[in-house]
């Protein structure tokens, strides 16, 4: 109460004071205007109480640095009792005496500069005066500065103190503060984590030794197993060629397999009607004598396919294009195919009058592999033929320009034959 009722006062005197150093202020401005006088020597006036403030302030800084001193030598067991008590009071005091002249300091100044404010303001101040006040109040200023920073470095000492008591109490085992507290929980935290980086690794050493283990099982009993595996494999080969022969052996003899379900009806094919129509023209314009077989191809989009002996392979290709019937005015591939026993050269052609397709292929020596071109009947025959002609050696007879189309003139060999050997051992 006693300090509320002292700043009160010092704020009552702070603004009696302004008040008064205002009224001087304008009688000192009306007689320099009258007189022409020079200018006031205020500023100096009012350095003095600043520099006396100043000195006070520092008196108060140093008291105050001492107790604190003090207080640290009390904490670490260095001063008795008596001598603490005995200083206390100057230190209180030394701390009273800083923090009034702190706050008369603050007053003051911002008493003058408020007044200084509003003279200029009002006009009421020439710039000279206020240069004048100018140094006091930039002096005021800087001992105010100079003050808080003695305060924070009285702080920062009071704070690593504690921190040093803190350690010594926890070193000595001590009581716990609130610091100490909080020191425990993350000390928790802290072995909970470890915990569980333990646990995971030994979980990780476990599984490592695990795979060591069935890695050693597997190596020690592997020319067992592979054994093993191969004996079953025979026995499996043996017991389904057994069932076969048995099987085979009862159909022969016209009864059906132990188990056996009747065979399911085959789906007839939507292009076995065209198929049929196709055999009948043929029949009935070429006879029954030109084609070996005929099917439809479920492996080619259940295209009507005829299988013709190689001696009417180009009549039946003239027949098939120029028949009013048939109409198959368009070619649109030609391949060979090497079985070792034999090779084929497959055709397939398609009607865009009766918009259909059909196939046809036949047989030929494979020592000696020649056709006649078709070529003459489809010109797009021409560079399929010198592809089967390239890679598997067919030679078409009549076609107007047989070469290789892929590999060079002088290349040995042809590529997709079976029997096909590089002559260059790097290609």
């Amino acid at each position: 109460m006693s300090e509320e009722k002292d700043l009160e006062q010092l704020k009552r005197e702070a603004a009696e004071k302004a008040k008064a150093a205002m009224a001087k202020r304008k009688a000192k401005e009306m007689a320099a205007k009258q007189e022409e006088a020079p200018k006031s020597e205020e500023p100096t006036q009012a350095q003095t109480p600043d520099a006396d403030d100043l000195a006070k302030k520092k008196a108060a800084a140093a008291a105050k640095a001492k107790a604190a001193a003090l207080a640290k030598k009390k904490r670490e067991g260095m001063v008795d009792e008596a001598a603490v008590e005995s200083e206390s009071p100057v230190a209180k005091e030394a701390t009273e005496a800083d923090d009034l002249a702190k706050k008369k300091a603050a007053a003051a100044a911002k008493a003058k500069a408020a007044a200084l404010a509003k003279k200029k303001r009002e006009g009421m101040v020439d710039e000279a005066a206020v240069e004048s006040e100018s140094p006091a109040a930039k002096e005021t200023t800087e001992a105010d500065d100079l003050a808080k920073k003695k305060a924070a470095a009285v702080a920062k000492a009071k704070a690593a103190a504690a921190a040093k008591r803190k350690a010594m109490e926890l070193a000595a085992g001590g009581g716990k503060t609130e610091g100490a507290v909080a020191d425990d929980g993350d000390d928790a935290k802290a072995k909970a984590i470890a915990a569980a980086k333990a646990k995971a690794a030994a979980a990780a050493k476990a599984k490592a030794a695990a795979a060591a283990k069935a890695k050693a099982a597997r190596e020690a009993g592997g020319a067992t197993s592979d054994d093993e595996k191969a004996k079953a494999i025979a026995a499996a080969k043996a017991k389904a060629a057994a069932a076969a022969k048995a099987k085979a052996a009862l159909v022969a003899k016209g009864g059906k397999a132990a188990g056996a379900e009747p065979e399911a009806e085959a789906t007839p094919s939507p292009n076995q009607k065209y198929l049929d129509k196709y055999l009948k023209v043929i029949e009935e314009n070429m006879g029954t004598e030109v084609l070996e077989d005929s099917y439809i191809n479920k492996l080619s989009k259940d295209v009507p396919t005829l299988v013709v002996k190689r001696e009417y392979y180009f009549k039946l290709a003239q027949f098939l294009k120029y028949n009013e019937l048939l109409g198959f005015d368009y070619l649109s591939e030609l391949h060979g195919t090497d079985f070792e026993t034999h090779m084929e050269v497959y055709v397939h052609l398609y009607s865009y009058r009766n918009r259909q397709s059909v196939a046809f292929k036949t047989k030929i020596d494979r020592d000696d592999p020649t056709i006649e071109s078709l070529q003459p009947i489809w010109a797009g025959a021409d560079w399929p033929e010198c592809e089967a002609y390239d890679l598997l050696g067919i030679k078409f007879i009549g076609h107007p320009n047989l070469h290789r189309i892929f590999l060079g003139e002088d290349w040995v060999g042809h590529p997709l034959r079976k029997d096909y050997e590089p002559y260059d051992v790097e290609v």
